[in-house]
């Protein structure tokens, strides 16, 4: 397939320099853009199960919270920030930033891993 692009000047004499490699660079640049699908997580258990299932380093970056575990988190932080939380809560809300922390880890050892491949 021919894609006919219009890029900046100095865009282009990078694109130039790469020749054959280009639909290489591509592809590797889309992957890390916009993973095909994500992974959605609800819970640490969840996220466990999945690292200990050795996933690919692109199942990796793939991760992303759901929208619902997304809205809860963000309830704590509130709730945190305005010192209402219950000690309960508070519980919950280290659980997650844990496994936020967790997450974040695996996924710059996963870019590492495709870095050190290319």
């Amino acid at each position: 397939m021919q894609i006919i692009l219009e890029v900046p000047d100095i865009l282009g004499e990078k694109l130039q320099q790469l020749g054959d490699r280009l639909p290489e660079a591509l592809d590797r640049a889309l992957r890390e853009l916009a993973p095909a699908e994500t992974i959605p997580y609800q819970d640490d258990r969840q996220i466990v199960e999945l690292l200990a299932s050795q996933p690919s380093p692109e199942e990796i970056l793939a991760i992303r919270p759901t929208p619902a575990l997304q809205a809860r988190m963000s309830q704590l932080l509130d709730r945190n920030k305005s010192g209402t939380i219950s000690g309960r809560e508070e519980v919950e809300l280290d659980r997650y930033l844990l496994l936020e922390h967790w997450v974040r880890l695996a996924k710059a050892h996963a870019y590492k891993r495709l870095q050190t491949e290319a």
